[in-house]
């Protein structure tokens, strides 16, 4: 097979920063995906109607043919009457970051059962909850599981909210989400989750370019992931992730978030065919996350061709999570 043609993807997971450096982080991800669901913890945070306009806007006019699917941010005393606003303001999910759980979540969420009238609110129009499912307090491998009690809480007390536990990295994650209905709840997966281990972070030298939140963590928590994303379960779907930091806020600071975003389609490709599976990749990256979200298939396509490239060592003074990985696939055509 020289040539792959499948229906044009969906990033639902999306960091694209603000001001000049937006444009081209927007125009990284427009190269491989036509929609990208984007987060809200920009300085301010996308946290009213005219924040979030204006932030689609900006994306629109950086990125001509990409489409950003809005959200905002949970911020803990939201009153539960703004959220039709949100939507008619374009968003469709809202998303939650516990206090202090990563990049600008210092004014984040400590009692999550104060804001059930905001999630019963965001059920009644149809809006989506992501989570960005860590405990703060607990030991840095068991945050995420540490979160489930929560999770489970949120979900039970509105059954009716669809809820997405976001950058799912463990394996007792993907057992929980697999016993809930694939309609209410699902779990994106990340490119870095999928490839990386804690020894590739830190096993030999310390590498802060695979720093993220939530940490990577073993080879067996990194084989259930892979076989979640393989299986066509539709509890999971792809979002990268993706968190641009220049290289001296992650070198000196060890800022988290993994650059993703220019080649993540083609290393997703290049990963599943090393599996045999790679007419599965469809599915995760095209339709299962516009299914879950209530959105129509994308029309468009998107072509790869089979060409060994390698990953360059910086996008913008940003140092990719694979730089200088070869791949196998090269995306040469989107949008017809």
């Amino acid at each position: 097979m020289q040539y792959l043609e499948m229906r044009a993807a969906d990033d639902m997971h999306l960091h694209l920063r603000q001001g000049a450096q937006l444009v081209a982080y927007a125009r990284d991800a427009a190269r491989s995906f036509a929609r990208g669901l984007v987060m809200p913890n920009t300085l301010p945070p996308l946290a009213s109607p005219e924040s979030v306009r204006a932030y689609g806007r900006q994306i629109e006019e950086a990125a001509p043919g990409f489409t950003p699917l809005l959200t905002f941010k949970i911020l803990p005393h939201m009153d539960a009457g703004l959220v039709r606003s949100l939507k008619e303001a374009g968003a469709v999910a809202g998303k939650l970051y516990p206090e202090g759980v990563t990049t600008h979540a210092e004014d984040g969420v400590r009692d999550v059962e104060g804001l059930f009238p905001v999630f019963e609110a965001m059920a009644e129009e149809g809006l989506v909850l992501c989570i960005h499912a860590e405990s703060p307090g607990a030991p840095v491998l068991e945050r995420e599981a540490a979160f489930h009690e929560t999770f489970l809480r949120i979900h039970h007390a509105v059954p009716s909210l669809r809820i997405v536990f976001e950058h799912v990295s463990d394996a007792r994650t993907v057992a929980l989400i697999r016993t809930l209905p694939p309609d209410k709840v699902a779990g994106t997966i990340t490119l870095h989750h999928l490839l990386f281990t804690l020894d590739d972070l830190l096993g030999g030298r310390l590498n802060p370019h695979l720093f993220c939140k939530p940490v990577v963590k073993t080879s067996a928590d990194r084989d259930a992931l892979r076989e979640a994303a393989f299986s066509g379960d539709p509890h999971f779907f792809f979002g990268s992730d993706s968190a641009p930091h220049p290289r001296e806020k992650k070198e000196r600071e060890g800022a988290a978030g993994c650059y993703t975003a220019p080649y993540a389609l083609e290393a997703l490709a290049s990963l599943f065919e090393a599996h045999g599976v790679l007419g599965v990749l469809e599915g995760f990256v095209s339709e299962r996350g516009a299914r879950f979200y209530g959105l129509l298939l994308n029309e468009e396509r998107v072509v790869l061709r089979k060409e060994e490239w390698v990953v360059p060592a910086e996008y913008h003074g940003v140092v990719p999570a694979c730089a200088g990985m070869r791949l196998g696939w090269r995306v040469v055509e989107k949008g017809r």
